[in-house]
């Protein structure tokens, strides 16, 4: 049975044979862009034909970084890369790593070795960036006297704002002497104390746009003291003063813009504000009249009239509660008085309800035992002569004097004789 290879493995055998071919890994094409397209991951995709034949190419987004054009159908560019086997379809085409408009290669060198020593001399650092004023009302342009850039801008500076002073400085913005002629209008413009300038022209090849990529052009940007825009090409055109300049406008049309205020929206803006302000003034003047009466009624209470009214005032009603407040103690006294004076009668009269029978009860029983009740049942009281009681027959003797009581009177007498008699025997 023959032997027999895969299509993948075919596919990888020619790819391996165009890696090791020198020529196929550093070659440069020149050619005209056809079915150009721009993804959107970033890659652009065409093809590089001229009379005889074509061929496929592909930019990566991280080398598109470095295009300073825009590629489109119909341009003749030198694109430089490796060609190489796409395995998954069998074809080969071009894996572009620089792309440049033809013939301008070494222009495409000098840009980016002028750019690289400028960045590493902080000439694009932002800390030198000058802001641009947001109401610029002189606007200084360098740029040439005739073409379709100096009639955009114009036309909007007085769109947005007609009242806006255009101060333009023609300049020779290609070929010979364009360079000098564009640091010599920067620097006249400079001096006139402008609000911010405008260095720009429209769109381009590189040839025509090299002026502004000439070490002296990014010089003068970089000392101006007037914040500039640069305004060089089209969207896509990159120059070195683009990245000098204070502000970076993608077109001319653009810078203007950028330049000038709207002055509508600034008339509007600015009627806002003052009936801001005038709300604000109204308010604190509202405010200050209420502090002011309100200073006045302080210093109205605060004048001697006022306080010695407002003292006696005080006195008066002092007077008043401390007499509301006696009249109320003395109320309260009365009421108390009153209180024990009720309560300590009706004591006294219970106290003489009690005593009364007490006094009754002790009367009664000492009426019980009163010797003059006895003395009236024909009993008697007998005395000695030193008046003691005679109790008993043995404390006196015969011819002793005696005085014995009877119910109306008494009886003086003398003991003839005694004798004790035993009652309770018997």
């Amino acid at each position: 049975m023959a032997d027999f290879y895969t299509v993948s493995q075919i596919n990888h055998y020619i790819g391996n044979l165009f890696a090791r071919d020198f020529v196929l890994n550093r070659i440069t094409d020149r050619g005209e862009v056809s079915n150009c397209k721009y993804h959107s991951s970033g890659h652009v995709y065409f093809t590089l034909k001229d009379a005889g034949g074509a061929i496929s190419c592909v930019l990566f987004a991280r080398e598109r970084q470095e295009l300073n054009f825009r590629l489109q159908d119909g341009q003749q560019v030198d694109a430089s890369g490796q060609i190489s086997v796409y395995e998954k379809s069998g074809s080969y085409q071009l894996y572009v790593r620089r792309c440049t408009p033809a013939g301008s290669g070494q222009l495409y060198e000098r840009f980016l070795q002028l750019r690289k020593d400028l960045e590493e001399m902080g000439m694009f650092d932002s800390i030198y960036k000058k802001p641009v004023p947001p109401y610029c009302q002189k606007i200084g342009i360098v740029t040439a006297l005739t073409g379709a850039a100096i009639r955009d801008m114009i036309n909007v500076s007085k769109r947005r704002n007609p009242y806006v002073e255009l101060v333009l400085c023609p300049a020779k913005v290609q070929g010979e002497g364009a360079a000098e002629s564009i640091v010599q209008g920067i620097r006249r413009l400079d001096k006139m104390g402008l609000d911010v300038l405008i260095v720009g022209r429209g769109g381009g090849s590189i040839e025509d746009l090299w002026a502004f990529n000439e070490e002296i052009v990014a010089k003068a940007i970089f000392e101006a003291e007037t914040p500039i825009i640069s305004a060089v090409g089209h969207e896509t055109d990159f120059t070195i003063a683009d990245f000098v300049a204070d502000l970076r406008a993608p077109t001319p049309s653009a810078a203007a813009e950028l330049a000038n205020f709207e002055y509508e929206v600034f008339a509007e803006e600015l009627d806002s504000l003052k009936n801001s302000l005038r709300r604000t003034a109204e308010h604190k003047l509202m405010l200050a009249r209420a502090r002011l009466n309100a200073g006045q009624e302080r210093l109205k209470r605060l004048s001697p009239e006022s306080v010695l009214e407002h003292r006696k005032q005080i006195l008066k009603e002092g007077l008043l509660r401390m007499q509301h407040a006696l009249q109320v103690k003395s109320e309260r006294a009365d009421a108390r008085n009153k209180t024990y004076r009720d309560r300590l009668s009706g004591a006294m009269k219970e106290k003489q309800i009690r005593t009364t029978k007490h006094l009754e009860l002790l009367a009664a029983r000492l009426d019980e035992r009163s010797p003059l009740k006895k003395i009236s049942g024909g009993y008697g009281y007998i005395e000695d002569a030193g008046g003691r009681a005679v109790l008993s027959a043995g404390s006196v003797s015969k011819g002793s004097r005696i005085r014995v009581y009877v119910r109306d009177g008494r009886i003086d007498g003398t003991v003839t004789s005694s004798e004790k008699m035993n009652y309770e025997q018997k």
